[in-house]
């Protein structure tokens, strides 16, 4: 049987595995095992079945992800979302538009500290919509501003994807960490932008919903001058071990992690907080959360090997050979792969299913490793936000009640301001991905 056969085959087989809604990591393993039984026959499963599923997940820069994982509990069981909403809530008294602006802002900065898109998107969801319904915000827009705010957490670092990146094409970590700072803050401005011009057309239409606005007692939550004070602290300390110390050097994304952790744990401690439950909650989410990752992992590997031995890479760049001298169009034709692929699937498995078939392509387009990881940071992001799979936009939906349909078609305008805007702007100028990084080296 020859490979393009044996590609069609697989490539079917994956779409209706996913479309019948099976698990990724299974749909991956059992495509790339069955693939390269079409392939090469049975005897090259004993090799690929032994030791190498464990060497694949037993390397040290994997070990962030718990650590990531694990501090973004202890911030999230800690309520200090809520306290930090609190803060912002008293800052924009009086005014409406400000509120939505610092509901993005501390959106990017809480998926900055949790690393967590979803549940950044959940606790925006409870905190924040009924204020920002309040203030004059029409449901949908509270909602898909909860879920853009959420859905930075797949740019701004220490992102998910891109530790899974830098893990399956040998990049190094903290430089795409410190790389994705501009790229995040500029995603978070466009953001921001199509808020404002939102909340000014449909501010007159909108009629402040009479249940919300009875909850008073929800917008004079009262806290203690010492859980605000812990609650700005233990996030700016994060911010700075996370950044300051990877940039200047002092830490290893890992170590960033792991004293991250026990900044959100003391927090916790401070705040009282720590009981068996919280300690239970945040260790079974944590456990969760790494083996999903973990298996999706073994099943790209067995996945990875059939695209290898396939020699699919190598078939698509013949098939792109007549634009290969454009990489700008290259890369349009890549983003909106991407951007579909993300629409639909976990972004995790996104990232360990396509790069064995990209990274041969970016390799031959000579284009800069570190810069294309961020590039994909960004269109993960704005994946989280867009049908039928966003899944911020479901956190946001399940928590607030609020119907799926309308913050869908805001979150839409809000990608694609996103993907014109800010991936135009890295394509024409990539400077803004590598000028920092290139400034460590220096």
């Amino acid at each position: 049987m020859s490979s393009f056969v044996v590609i069609v085959i697989i490539l079917t087989m994956l779409v209706l595995f996913l479309v019948s809604g099976l698990y990724i990591h299974s749909v991956l393993f059992a495509s790339g095992v069955i693939g390269l039984i079409l392939l090469e026959g049975f005897s090259i499963l004993p090799g690929l079945l032994g030791n190498e599923p464990f060497n694949r997940v037993a390397g040290y820069t994997l070990t962030t992800i718990p650590l990531f994982v694990l501090m973004a509990q202890f911030i999230l069981q800690s309520d200090i979302v809520k306290d930090i909403f609190y803060i912002v809530n008293r800052a924009s008294r009086g005014k409406n538009s400000v509120l939505g602006i610092l509901t993005l802002m501390i959106g990017g900065v809480l998926g900055a500290v949790s690393g967590s898109g979803t549940a950044t998107a959940a606790s925006l969801g409870q905190v924040a919509i009924p204020e920002l319904r309040r203030h004059g915000y029409s449901a949908p827009l509270s909602g898909a501003i909860a879920a853009a705010g959420g859905s930075l957490s797949g740019i701004i670092p220490p992102s998910i994807i891109l530790i899974l990146y830098g893990v399956a094409t040998e990049t190094p970590v903290g430089q795409l960490f410190i790389g994705a700072i501009i790229p995040g803050i500029l995603v978070m401005i466009v953001f921001i932008l199509v808020m404002l011009v939102y909340f000014k057309v449909d501010k007159n239409e909108v009629e402040i919903d009479d249940e919300v606005a009875s909850t008073e007692e929800q917008s004079d939550y009262k806290v203690s001058v010492l859980r605000l004070s812990a609650a700005g602290t233990v996030s700016l300390l994060i911010m700075l071990i996370i950044f300051g110390g990877i940039y200047s050097g002092i830490f290893t994304p890992t170590e960033a992690g792991a004293v991250g952790a026990f900044a959100g744990l003391l927090a916790a401690l401070v705040l009282g907080k720590i009981n068996s439950t919280f300690i239970k909650k945040s260790v079974v989410e944590t456990i969760k959360l790494t083996g999903m990752v973990m298996l999706i992992m073994i099943g790209a590997q067995i996945f990875g090997r059939f695209v290898s031995l396939s020699l699919l890479p190598r078939k698509i760049i013949a098939l792109l050979e007549p634009i290969m001298d454009t990489p700008a169009l290259v890369l349009v034709i890549i983003s909106a792969i991407l951007f579909i692929m993300f629409m639909f699937i976990e972004g995790a498995a996104v990232i360990l299913m396509s790069i064995p078939v990209l990274l041969p392509i970016i390799t031959e387009l000579q284009v800069d490793l570190l810069w294309f990881g961020v590039f994909v940071g960004i269109i993960c992001t704005i994946g989280l936000i867009t049908p039928p799979v966003g899944l911020s936009v479901y956190a946001v939906a399940g928590v607030s009640k609020i119907r799926l349909e309308p913050i869908f078609r805001i979150g839409m305008v809000f990608a694609v301001a996103v993907l014109v805007v800010v991936c135009g702007l890295m394509i024409s100028f990539p400077e803004i991905a590598t000028f920092l990084p290139d400034s460590m080296d220096s």
